[in-house]
């Protein structure tokens, strides 16, 4: 091929002129492009002779000014630009004529399918994802969408994508096809993992300077470097979630997922399709497409469990399962799934002893309880409430403009001295209440604990007379019933409750049952 560049001045007739001088010389012209004061031609290999004789006659045309020889026409030029843009781009996208065949597709899209591009093009998109997808509603309604769902079934098995669709109009605004992008919604999620993955917690953010902390952390860092399964014991409020998610950042997952569920949190039927995922059609009210688990969201990262006493029997054996052999199953589908992720769980309670009453499977235990990771209570550790306390009244005063809060040496006595049976978190939201609340810059006892105006170490103890010496489960039992008589009282949910004495729902309405509280 010759493709020409004919250099000229911008004057009428000057294109009618060069085109009958190849008329004459009957030399058919395959494609043309004018822009102004240039002529660009691509025609077929001519011999020498013909070659000359073409440029003398086109020459003698007035202000023909130059003609060189060009490698690409410019379309050809913005053709191979778009084809390198569109091949780095590792989402898929695919163009359709206004007869939904395929036009343009890239490398990502041929991935997708399964398929090469050569059987793919020209052909109908609804053989590859039939008649009900977002692109052929865009053609047909010319409207835009964005980030709709659709499953691409292939012979590799049964994909989900996220797609975004434009329609192309001609001059006069005629819709004439259709392009989308396809976006795997494991990458988006993958995606959306890095961008805010700043915020993630290492050991560096756990405030301590007492040795049990010390000797916490240290096996903590150690159990971060493998990849066995962790247990982590402790009271509410000790930082159970903090320890996870540091040692996920600590670990060789560490740019996967970490995804947390609570356990006790949710029904039992909803925990499980969280859990598992379920596919179309499951249930009344299931999600068009089906829904991935968190066992699939975690993929190649960490779930961590929390409350994992509260695991309904018959979800503790499909955990054990998937412990066991790495597999996981949707709710209404035979096909498995192997899955790589790392599980850590928390608990308050005594496992051990749900154990011996069978309300949790030793098996189970056992494949949780490779590593244990103990979090001492705040009352065990008191030389760190200091810096939680500095820690804390820093970051509270930020947020709100008051760098100069300082806390009366009588409360910084009383909370040195007080049990923190919330633990840090209740250690936490002191300090936020008293910031906010404060109308000075010296924090008061009141400030802290509004609902205890005298400064009493005990106050939050709930009194338990004993008049004989008796069993330790008798005495905790009768705790367990005056507490909760004293808060069902001042709250109308289990939710509320728990919140207050930082266990579930689940466990609150158990307990008032057992007590007969209801």
């Amino acid at each position: 091929m010759i493709r020409w560049k004919i250099t000229t001045g911008n004057r009428v007739g000057m294109v009618y002129d060069v085109l009958r001088v190849f008329a004459e010389e009957n030399i058919s012209i395959i494609s043309m492009e004018v822009i102004p004061e240039q002529i660009h031609l691509k025609i077929e290999r001519l011999n020498q002779t013909t070659v000359k004789k073409l440029k003398q006659k086109l020459f003698k045309i007035p202000e023909v000014y130059n003609i060189e020889s060009v490698e690409v026409m410019p379309q050809e030029e913005r053709e191979q630009q778009l084809r390198t843009v569109l091949d780095s781009i590792s989402e898929g996208i695919i163009a359709i004529n206004r007869e939904g065949r395929i036009t343009t597709l890239n490398p990502a899209s041929e991935k997708i399918f399964h398929c090469p591009q050569e059987k793919l093009l020209n052909q109908p998109i609804q053989e590859f994802l039939g008649e009900e997808v977002p692109i052929i509603s865009c053609l047909r309604e010319g409207k835009s969408y964005d980030n709709k769902e659709m499953m691409i079934d292939t012979p590799e098995g049964r994909s989900h994508y996220l797609t975004s669709g434009r329609p192309i109009r001609d001059e006069h605004g005629n819709v004439i096809g259709a392009v989308a992008v396809m976006k795997d919604i494991h990458q988006v999620r993958q995606l959306i993992y890095k961008m805010t993955q700043p915020s993630m917690i290492t050991f560096d953010d756990i405030i301590y300077q007492s040795q049990a902390m010390q000797q916490v952390v240290k096996l903590a860092e150690k159990a971060a470097r493998s990849n066995s399964t962790i247990l982590i014991r402790g009271e509410s409020g000790t930082g159970k979630e903090l320890f996870a998610r540091a040692i996920h950042m600590s670990s060789m997952r560490r740019d996967k997922p970490f995804i947390p569920i609570n356990c006790g949190a949710l029904p039992d039927s909803l925990l499980e399709s969280e859990l598992f995922g379920y596919e179309e059609g499951t249930f009344t009210g299931a999600r068009k497409g089906g829904k991935q688990g968190l066992f699939e969201l975690a993929q190649g990262g960490t779930l961590f469990l929390d409350e994992i006493g509260e695991l309904p029997t018959h979800l503790q054996v499909k955990l054990l399962r998937v412990l066991q052999e790495g597999k996981v199953r949707r709710l209404g589908s035979s096909k498995e799934q192997t899955v790589d992720v790392r599980i850590i769980s928390a608990t308050n309670k005594n496992l051990e002893k749900m154990v011996q009453h069978k309300e949790f499977r030793e098996d189970l235990y056992y494949r949780l309880n490779v590593i244990p990771i103990n979090i001492p209570p705040l009352r065990q550790r008191r030389e760190d409430i200091p810096l939680l306390i500095d820690y804390f009244l820093q970051l509270f005063s930020r947020e709100v403009g008051k760098s100069d809060l300082k806390i009366e040496d009588k409360a910084m006595k009383g909370l040195l001295e007080y049990d923190w049976p919330g633990n840090v978190r209740e250690l936490r939201n002191a300090i936020e209440r008293a910031v906010y609340l404060t109308n000075n810059n010296r924090i008061t006892w009141s400030d802290l604990f509004p609902e205890q105006p005298e400064l009493n170490k005990s106050n939050a103890a709930v009194e338990v007379k004993i008049n004989r010496i008796t069993a330790l489960e008798e005495v905790v039992a009768a705790a367990e019933r005056s507490l909760l008589q004293k808060v069902v009282k001042e709250y109308n949910s289990s939710r509320q409750m728990g919140k207050v004495l930082g266990v579930s729902h689940t466990t609150v309405l158990n307990k008032l049952k057992k007590y007969n509280l209801l």
